[in-house]
């Protein structure tokens, strides 16, 4: 692996009951320190609850499907094309309320909320080179 090419069989996944996460951008992966960035697939009907990240800006960008998007006090629909920004410690949520797989790009400034979400309890961890499914868990990853 390149620190400037990165395919999604080079990093491994963060696998939760809601979708999948593949940071494809960390320090630890590219040597980026400004941002991390990755992809999240939210499963229908999935989505997680709302949350802060103390010390980072969010970008979320809809790759693809539909969603309803929690941002401080303000919920709005989402859909492909969208982009929306969380600043910094506010409280948000993202709920897939489509038939499909809900795609978002998000980039995280400064890196490191991947970090707490590899952390949490619920994250399984997925080899690189393996689907992101429950029968390729990495046991041993945390």
């Amino acid at each position: 692996m390149s620190d400037y090419f990165v395919a999604p069989d080079d990093v491994e996944s963060q696998l939760f009951d809601r979708g999948a996460l593949k940071w494809m951008s960390t320090p630890g992966v590219t040597d980026g320190e400004r941002f991390s960035a990755g992809v999240v697939k939210l499963e229908p009907g999935k989505g997680h609850e709302r949350h802060t990240h103390p010390e980072s800006d969010e970008i979320l960008y809809v790759v693809r499907g539909e969603g309803e998007q929690e941002v401080d006090d303000e919920t709005r629909d989402i859909a492909t094309g969208d982009m929306v920004f969380i600043p910094e410690g506010v409280e948000h949520g993202t709920v897939n309320t489509g038939w499909e797989p809900l795609v978002l790009f998000a980039v995280y400034a400064p890196p490191g909320p991947e970090d707490v979400l590899r952390d949490l309890p619920e994250c399984e961890i997925v080899p690189a080179g393996k689907l992101p499914t429950p029968e390729n868990v990495d046991p041993e990853a945390k």
